[in-house]
């Protein structure tokens, strides 16, 4: 029977870590998680509960309605009580603040989210009517400014691969670990470049999620869903002499499906991912601080460069709206439209 524990855990512990979190908001939040649990995932519920944390947390020692009683003892009617002034100034709180001797900091975009988490939050109680009045839908969202995509380019990345190949440049120590990893983190390092799947959908593979026959996998989007990605022949090449070895190896209880394993045969985590790529790319002369998720980036540049499909890269790239990924490619627009200037003479020189 085909082990699918991982995804189940990872619920879960999310569900548990929601519960825990829900003690400490006011009674009827409880209603708000329990009606969008079907319609979101485990993670963003939770990530709501963190964030309508932080909100009643501050109103409770900053507003002189909320100063008055326990947070879990508000009323519902405190929602309407609050003004968009009242956020407004929560807004403007969260870009510093100190809690327990640490320092805490959020840029437009973690202010953003925040609004975003309580915006859906007052929606679900005025759309149900029980308040008549909405506060935060008056408060503008914060205007975002275009940040650098970082990506590799295409030598950068043939030193990224040649680096985790060879380990030239690893300690001593470091390469007495790599000789028992690097077959594994190849593998990783190549998937991830020659797929764009995310790191989170890289952990979770099974073993029986890999189709050599038709070079494809199944992953588990955010969400829920589970697609079909396909993958080239330096990909295949990669991941079939990791999976040679990984059906040589008995891994602990629930993570004997897992395809990526650790040091100690259990399922890789995120975190040890992360670590991964951060480790080989510091090797590398010049290259730039990379992530995972820009590993994703620079497939998603290679892919729509070939294809100038950017309904295909959001599709491959399990983006649900495609303005999220032209958002993120539009340089690229801009480097097609550049080039046209070099298309059209006017007069022979």
């Amino acid at each position: 029977m085909k082990e699918k524990a991982y995804y189940q855990d990872i619920d879960k512990k999310n569900e548990m870590k929601l519960r825990k979190r829900l003690e400490k908001l006011p009674k009827f939040c409880k209603t708000f998680f329990i009606g969008i649990e079907p319609t979101t995932a485990s993670r963003t519920r939770l990530a709501y509960a963190y964030d309508l944390g932080c909100f009643f947390e501050y109103m409770h020692e900053n507003n002189p309605i909320c100063k008055k009683m326990e947070i879990k003892d508000y009323p519902i009617s405190i929602l309407e009580e609050l003004t968009p002034t009242d956020i407004e100034e929560y807004l403007y709180f969260l870009k510093y603040y100190e809690k327990d001797g640490v320092e805490h900091t959020n840029d437009e975009r973690g202010v953003k989210r925040k609004l975003a988490s309580l915006r859906t939050f007052y929606r679900y109680f005025y759309k149900r009517e029980m308040i008549q009045n909405d506060p935060a839908i008056k408060v503008d969202m914060p205007k975002l400014h275009d940040k650098a995509i970082i990506r590799l380019d295409v030598d950068e990345v043939a030193m990224l691969l040649d680096e985790v190949e060879s380990g030239v440049s690893l300690t001593g120590r470091q390469k007495t670990y790599h000789e028992k990893t690097k077959v594994r983190d190849l593998a990783m390092m190549t998937l991830l470049l020659g797929t764009g799947i995310r790191v989170s959908e890289c952990v979770g593979l099974d073993m029986d999620d890999v189709d050599f026959k038709n070079n494809g996998i199944k992953v588990h989007r955010k969400g829920g869903a589970e697609v079909i990605v396909y993958f080239g022949e330096e990909v295949r090449k990669a991941l079939m002499e990791y999976y040679v070895e990984r059906q040589k190896i008995t891994a602990e209880d629930g993570s004997i499906n897992a395809l990526f394993l650790s040091l100690q045969n259990r399922r890789i985590t995120v975190r040890a991912v992360e670590n991964l790529v951060k480790k080989y790319s510091k090797l590398v002369t010049n290259l730039k601080n990379i992530t995972p998720h820009k590993l994703r980036s620079t497939y998603g540049t290679n892919l729509y460069r070939e294809s100038g499909d950017i309904y295909l890269v959001a599709d491959v790239l399990g983006h649900k709206d495609v303005n999220t990924t032209r958002k993120h490619y539009a340089a690229l627009d801009d480097d097609s439209r550049r080039s046209a200037a070099r298309y059209v003479k006017l007069r022979d020189v």
